[in-house]
């Protein structure tokens, strides 16, 4: 369903976001420009995973490829919440099957050296892809994304991929000082990335906390909630709405609005009835289906869409989204048709 209007400020994932009325419930996907494509395969072969997000013809490819087939309401920028961190100088790389590595994990504060500021400078290739991105666009939304201070410290201290963090939760806890030193510079890191994006064009960002549900509330509250916030508030002037999401999260609902988000993101192990109930009406919410629910059979997927589409409408503002990225196996025509039931069943 297309945005009848021709500013993508009025679209109805911009209004939803604002907790205004909408025309219908609007939906995209995470990872929804990703390997569950095949056009996305064979564009990205051969090329590395960095080097993709940092070419501008690229990026602007792959970012429009689920908005041409899925007709979804918004596009997101294809990049990697690592980006900014390999453009200020980290020397890091995407592993396939693995995710991101550190070649050296941080640790101590001589390591605080090698986190510079992040500048337009390092990224003219974003302000440039996302151009290209609006050019082909038109009324439809761009979201900007970037990672947020919490997840990037994890990546940073752990090396890579973590399932416990046992390094980061020990810099937390054991040096706090040189936790919140590193997280305050990967704060405006963050907050400057989504900045850029939302000053080439980006109608909406959203702060990606990846592995924060890994937290108790309390510590959510001393050692991440005051960088998320500092990040979020960097596009505080621009007037662009402002997603929060992470996983694991039911317990942090509130504390991650209270970060300064417009709209909190439900991952699928809690229902929108209970998200409401701990956020009140003061947040519009994204999500929640269950990734896995894209591959059983259509009768039961069309079940469990129709329940979040009725959840969702009774919050404030409601964009219909999974509770967490697209599987790489997903069949792309399910999620078309996902888009279609969701616009068909809320068109109001």
């Amino acid at each position: 369903m297309t945005n009848s209007s021709n500013s993508p400020r009025d679209s109805a994932l911009v209004r939803a976001a604002r907790r205004q009325s909408v025309s219908h419930t609007p939906v995209w996907f995470m990872r929804q420009a990703g390997r569950s494509l095949p056009e996305y395969r064979k564009v990205r072969e051969g090329v590395g995973m960095l080097d993709s997000c940092r070419r501008p013809d690229l990026v602007a490819e792959i970012t429009m490829q689920p908005v041409r087939r899925h007709g979804v309401d918004a596009a997101i920028l294809f990049s990697d919440i690592v980006v900014p961190l390999a453009a200020v100088g980290v020397d890091l790389d995407i592993v396939a099957g693995v995710g991101p590595v550190v070649a050296q994990p941080f640790r101590t504060h001589a390591d605080l050296d090698r986190i510079p500021e992040l500048t337009p400078e390092h990224v003219p290739y974003i302000t440039e892809a996302v151009g290209m991105v609006l050019a082909e666009l038109g009324a439809t939304p761009l979201i900007g994304f970037a990672g947020a201070p919490f997840t990037l410290a994890s990546y940073l201290i752990e090396g890579g991929p973590s399932k416990n963090h046992e390094h980061t939760k020990a810099m937390m806890h054991g040096d706090p000082e040189l936790w919140h030193e590193l997280c305050g510079r990967l704060a405006q890191i963050a907050g400057g990335f989504l900045r850029v994006q939302a000053q080439a064009g980006a109608s909406v960002v959203q702060l990606f906390d990846s592995w924060v549900g890994a937290l108790s509330r309390t510590d959510y509250e001393t050692f991440v909630q005051p960088h998320s916030r500092v990040a979020l508030s960097a596009v505080a002037d621009l007037d662009v709405p402002k997603i929060h999401f992470g996983t694991v999260t039911g317990e942090l609902l509130a504390s991650m609005g209270a970060a300064g988000a417009d709209v909190v993101g439900v991952d699928f192990r809690t229902s929108l009835t209970d998200a409401r109930a701990r956020l009140g009406d003061r947040y519009a919410v994204q999500g929640n289906l269950d990734p896995a629910l894209l591959f059983a059979p259509w009768s039961a997927l069309e079940k469990a869409v129709r329940s979040i589409v009725a959840e969702g409408a009774l919050a404030p503002g409601h964009i219909f989204n999974l509770g967490h990225g697209v599987l790489p196996e997903t069949d792309p025509e399910v999620l078309t048709r996902v888009v279609q039931l969701v616009h068909e069943v809320s068109a109001r």
